[in-house]
C-alpha cells in the first residue's frame, strides 16, 4: 500500500468516527483523529458533545506517551484558538506529533487556515486535502452556517411512483409505510427544526415532534415551524396547541401582523413565537425564513412540505438535499397533486439535476437522496 492509499484508509476510518457525533455536537462540526505510529493505529477518537473534549484530544489521550513522534489524522483543521476548549494545536506539539494529515480546512473565521500555519510553523509536516470532499459533505450543515449563515436545508416527501404527494382533497396518510417513516424520524431527531406551510398545517394538524424513536436527550425535540402568510393557524390545533411543550415558530408576513394582531396575539398566548418576515414570490420569503434560522444558530432543518412551500424552495434555488420516498402505489389521477409545484411554463431545460443520488430500499418503499447545491 503506497503513502496515499494508506492516508485515504485511515482518513475514512476517521470519517466513520467523526459520523458518531451526529445530532450530538451542533452547531459545532462533527470531527474524528487518529493516532497513527508504524502503521497502527495507537489511539483513536471523535467529537461527542458539543462543549466535550474534540477529536485530536481524546485520541492523544488515549495515544498517551506513545504520542510521540506519531502521525495523526483528523477530518477537520486543528483549532487554534480558545473557545469552549483549549486550542488543538497545542495540544498536538504537546504530545509530539511529527506529522498531521487533515482533510479539510476549517471556514471558521478563528481558525481558517491559522491551525494547519501554526503546526507547520512548528516544524511539523502537515498534508491537507486527504478525501476533502467527503469530509465536507459530512459536515455540509457546518460549512453552509459557516459560510453563508444559513442552516442547511433538506427537502422531504412521499409520494406513490406516479408521482402524487395527495389526492385531489389534499389526504397523504399514508402513502409511505412504517419503516419509511421511522427514517424521517430519525432525520428529525439530528435537525434543529421541522417545516412545513400552513396548508399541510390545516390539513394535518402535524406534532412535527421525534417519536418513532428516541430523541437525542441532550437536543430534545427540534423546533416545529409553520409559515403561515395570513395567520390562519388555530391557536388550539397542532403544532400550535403544544407550543407549550415544544417551540412553535411561525412566520408570517409583515403586513399580515400589522393588521391581524388579535390572531398574532392568540398565537402568542398558545406559546407560540410569532415571527414577521418579508415576502417572497409564493408569501413567506422562504430565503428571509432562512436567514433567521441561521441567526438562532439552527444548523441543519428539514422541510416536510406541502407541495407549494416544497416546490418554492426548489425553484428559488434555497434547497441543499432531496429526502424523496417513492411508494409502491399508483393513484393514477388527473387531479392529484405533485411533490413539488413550482411557477408554470419552466422548460425541461431548467430542471435541477440531482447530485450524488441514492438510491435504497426502505421497507416496501425506496428512498431517493440527493444533493442539489455545493453542500
Amino acid at each position: 500500500m503506497n503513502a496515499p492509499d494508506a492516508d485515504e484508509t485511515l482518513m475514512r476510518r476517521a470519517l466513520g468516527l467523526a459520523r458518531r457525533g451526529l445530532g450530538h455536537v451542533e452547531p459545532n462540526p462533527m470531527v474524528g483523529a487518529l493516532v497513527v505510529k508504524g502503521g497502527a493505529v495507537i489511539g483513536e477518537g471523535y467529537h461527542a458533545r458539543f462543549g466535550g473534549p474534540h477529536a485530536e484530544v481524546v485520541a492523544l489521550d488515549a495515544a498517551a506517551e506513545h504520542a510521540r513522534d506519531a502521525d495523526m489524522y483528523v477530518t477537520l483543521e486543528p483549532c487554534c484558538h480558545h473557545g469552549k476548549t483549549p486550542p488543538c494545536t497545542e495540544a498536538i506539539l504537546s504530545a509530539g506529533i511529527r506529522r498531521v494529515v487533515v482533510a479539510v480546512e476549517d471556514p471558521f473565521k478563528e481558525v481558517a487556515g491559522r491551525g494547519i500555519a501554526r503546526l507547520r510553523e512548528a516544524g511539523l509536516e502537515v498534508t491537507v486535502g486527504v478525501l476533502e470532499a467527503p469530509a465536507r459533505r459530512l459536515n455540509a450543515a457546518f460549512f453552509k452556517r459557516t459560510e453563508t449563515g444559513r442552516p442547511l436545508v433538506i427537502a422531504k416527501w412521499a409520494m406513490t411512483v406516479d408521482g402524487c404527494l395527495a389526492d385531489a382533497a389534499g389526504h397523504s396518510q399514508w402513502i409511505s409505510g412504517e419503516a419509511s417513516r421511522r427514517r424521517v424520524h430519525e432525520m428529525r431527531r439530528v435537525c434543529d427544526a421541522v417545516v412545513v406551510g400552513i396548508g399541510t398545517a390545516l390539513a394535518d394538524s402535524p406534532r412535527l415532534t421525534v417519536r418513532h424513536v428516541d430523541a437525542i436527550p441532550e437536543r430534545g425535540q427540534p423546533a416545529r415551524v409553520v409559515l403561515d402568510g395570513g395567520l390562519r393557524l388555530p391557536p388550539d390545533r397542532e403544532p400550535a396547541a403544544s407550543a407549550s411543550d415544544v417551540p412553535v415558530l411561525i412566520y408570517t408576513l409583515q403586513s399580515s401582523a400589522s393588521t391581524l394582531p388579535e390572531r398574532a396575539a392568540a398565537l402568542t398566548d398558545a406559546g407560540c413565537e410569532v415571527v414577521p418576515v418579508a415576502s417572497g414570490p409564493s408569501g413567506v420569503g422562504l430565503a428571509a425564513v432562512l436567514d433567521d434560522l441561521g441567526a438562532r444558530g439552527m444548523s441543519r432543518v428539514l422541510f416536510e412540505g406541502g407541495a407549494c412551500v416544497l416546490g418554492s424552495l426548489v425553484s428559488e434555488g434555497l434547497a441543499d438535499r432531496v429526502m424523496a420516498f417513492a411508494a409502491p402505489r399508483l393513484l393514477a389521477a388527473g387531479d392529484a397533486r405533485s411533490p413539488l409545484e413550482g411557477p408554470a411554463g419552466r422548460a425541461l431545460s431548467e430542471a435541477l439535476d440531482l447530485q450524488e443520488m441514492t438510491v435504497e430500499r426502505v421497507g416496501e418503499d425506496v428512498l431517493i437522496e440527493g444533493r442539489l447545491g455545493p453542500y
